[in-house]
């Protein structure tokens, strides 16, 4: 939650500034830690001891250091492009995939 939290503040900031360089290492940070620790949950196997959260966090680790290469080599529109889309895919589309039925962030939201 905390990332999703800072990335929209992230998104709503005024880029290029110190602010903006502190809260996106902030958010590359927790992104990371999350993205790490979901190869440490095994309950979903779907192929042998792996799932699609396993081929998300990779997809979500890739994304974080490309999108700090293409800052750091001065491509503006790639780092934004990049970025953006990590927020939508691995925060946005994944968080809601946690609601479906039968998972327990469903359980926690509805009560059901």
């Amino acid at each position: 939650m905390t990332a999703l939290v800072l990335g929209i503040a992230q998104l709503a900031r005024r880029k290029g500034t110190p602010g903006h360089r502190a809260l996106g290492w902030l958010w590359i940070a927790l992104m990371a830690v999350v993205a790490g620790g979901s190869f440490f949950v095994n309950t979903l196997r779907q192929l042998g001891p792996f799932s699609w959260i396993h081929l998300l966090s990779i997809t979500t680790l890739v994304f974080l250091v490309t999108g700090v290469a293409h800052a750091r080599a001065g491509r503006v529109e790639a780092h934004r492009w990049t970025m953006i889309s990590l927020f939508l895919g691995a925060l946005v589309v994944a968080g809601l995939f946690t609601l479906v039925p039968g998972r327990i962030m469903h359980h926690v939201v509805f009560g059901n």
